[in-house]
C-alpha cells in the first residue's frame, strides 16, 4: 500500500498553533498513521482518554492523589472508609523531565476530547503557551476525511 499522507502539514500545524482539534473518520486507523508519524519526527506520544480524568492540571502538571474504587470493602479502624490515598505522579510533568536529549518534545494525544468542557479545552490551550516542548492532539469527533484546526479555533466555533 503506497504511503497516503506524509504527515509534514498536521506536524507544521501542531507545530505552529501547540494544540489541535482533530476530527477523523469515525472507522479508525487514521490515528495511528499520524502518531507513527509525530513520534518518527522526534515527539514521544503519550495516549490518554479524556473521560475520567478529573482536574487538568493536577492529572498533567502536579502530584495528586486518588483513591481506587473500593470494591464493596471497607477499612475499619482509623482510617477513611472508603479506602487509602495514592500519590501518583504528574503525566506530562514526569515524561518532559525523562524525555531523551534528542526528542524534539512530548505530544499529548486525548481520545474523546468532545466531553471535555469549554474550560478544560481553554487549559490545555494554555498549558502549550506556558511549557513549548509540550504539544497537545484532542479528537474532537467524526467526519468524512481527517482534517485539524487549531484547538482555540474550536472553542470559537462552540
Amino acid at each position: 500500500m503506497p504511503l497516503i499522507t506524509t504527515g509534514k502539514k498536521f506536524i507544521r500545524a501542531l507545530e505552529k498553533n501547540g494544540a489541535l482539534g482533530l476530527y477523523m473518520p469515525l472507522e479508525g486507523g487514521y490515528e495511528g498513521r499520524y502518531q507513527r508519524r509525530l513520534r518518527a519526527y522526534g515527539y514521544q506520544t503519550i495516549n490518554i482518554t479524556a473521560r475520567g480524568l478529573g482536574d487538568l492540571d493536577a492529572y498533567l502538571t502536579r502530584v495528586h492523589g486518588v483513591r481506587p474504587p473500593h470494591l464493596g470493602k471497607k477499612t475499619i479502624g482509623q482510617d477513611a472508609a472508603v479506602g487509602d490515598i495514592y500519590y501518583i505522579p504528574p503525566i506530562a510533568t514526569y515524561e518532559l523531565s525523562s524525555l531523551p536529549a534528542n526528542a524534539k518534545g512530548l505530544a499529548l494525544w486525548i481520545m474523546e476530547g468532545h466531553i471535555l468542557s469549554r474550560q478544560e479545552i481553554q487549559y490545555l490551550v494554555n498549558l502549550t503557551k506556558e511549557e513549548p516542548k509540550i504539544k497537545v492532539v484532542l479528537e474532537m469527533g467524526g467526519d468524512r476525511y481527517v482534517n485539524w484546526k487549531p484547538l482555540a479555533d474550536t472553542l470559537a466555533a462552540a
